[in-house]
């Protein structure tokens, strides 16, 4: 929504104060303009990207529209979650959890937690590291070494996007140069012409290159630096994960596990020990 919001400020501005110093805005409607540099952009990065990329590049668009889901809530249910289970496993012992991480749709504790379970992979880093807690035949430094790589390729793989998206945006100043020079030479075949008509011709070149810039920095650029946002964001969620289940390896209580997962969180979504302590208190008493 506020990726909306941006554009139309954006828009306003632009367009809004062309009008008010006299523009007129009929003269900035250029679709073949738009055509030469939207087109060339865009086979630019199917040139320039291999499927891989292309696929996700795509995937991550549709998220860019909507709020992040990586809020105080889903922090507190996963925490809570982490909790119940460290705790079941300090009661009853690693191989209780057996059931739970195998199949985590159909266990009654994972099924509590539902934002949790919306996320197929926190709910599978959580559920592959509990499993090589009951295997038991590795130790926490290991374990934090794997963690550390995979997060490492999570974050790899997610900013594949960003960096997709963010030369596209680069490129589109020089695709409306390229419109421009088209123009110009357009209008430099055209000299023959009364200069009120070679003057609509080179204000329609140099449209070029003012939409290639404004579809970059208004438009295009910011998106990669949206998504990049996000990136860290999710990746947050599987630090929180890793610092508890580590802290539990070590030999601390579920209660001080979680703590040291909620101190990794970023201020705006970290709840407060006494707002998390309520929130268990609630889950227990279900």
């Amino acid at each position: 929504m506020l990726v909306i919001f941006g554009y139309i400020i954006v828009t306003a501005s632009v367009f809004g104060g062309f009008a008010l110093a006299g523009g007129h805005l009929a003269a900035l409607f250029q679709p073949v303009e738009l055509l030469m540099i939207g087109g060339a952009a865009v086979g630019a990065f199917f040139v320039g990207n291999n499927s891989k990329a292309i696929k996700a590049t795509l995937k991550a668009l549709p998220s860019l529209f909507k709020g992040s889901k990586y809020t105080k809530a889903l922090y507190m249910e996963l925490m809570t979650l982490l909790f119940e289970v460290l705790t079941k496993v300090r009661k009853e012992g690693l191989m209780s959890i057996e059931g739970d991480i195998d199949n985590p749709e159909e266990s009654p504790l994972f099924g509590k937690y539902p934002n949790v379970m919306k996320d197929h992979h926190l709910t599978e880093f959580i559920t592959d590291y509990l499993r090589l807690m009951v295997s038991g035949n590795m130790d926490p430094f290991q374990i934090q070494n794997l963690m550390d790589n995979e997060i490492e390729t999570h974050h790899a793989e997610g900013e594949v996007p960003v960096h997709c998206i963010a030369k596209l945006g680069d490129g589109m100043p020089a695709f409306g140069i390229v419109a421009a020079v088209m123009g110009v030479v357009h209008t430099m075949g055209s000299v023959g012409l009364p200069p009120a008509e070679l003057g609509i011709l080179i204000a329609h070149a140099l449209v070029g290159t003012f939409l290639g810039i404004l579809l970059a920095y208004g438009f295009v650029g910011p998106l990669s630096t949206l998504l990049e946002q996000k990136l860290h964001e999710s990746s947050k969620a599987f630090e929180c994960v890793k610092v508890t289940l580590l802290a539990s390896l070590n030999g601390y209580a579920p209660s001080l596990a979680v703590e040291f997962g909620r101190k990794v969180l970023f201020s705006p979504e970290r709840p407060s020990f006494a707002e998390l302590e309520e929130h268990i208190k609630q889950s227990k008493s279900k």
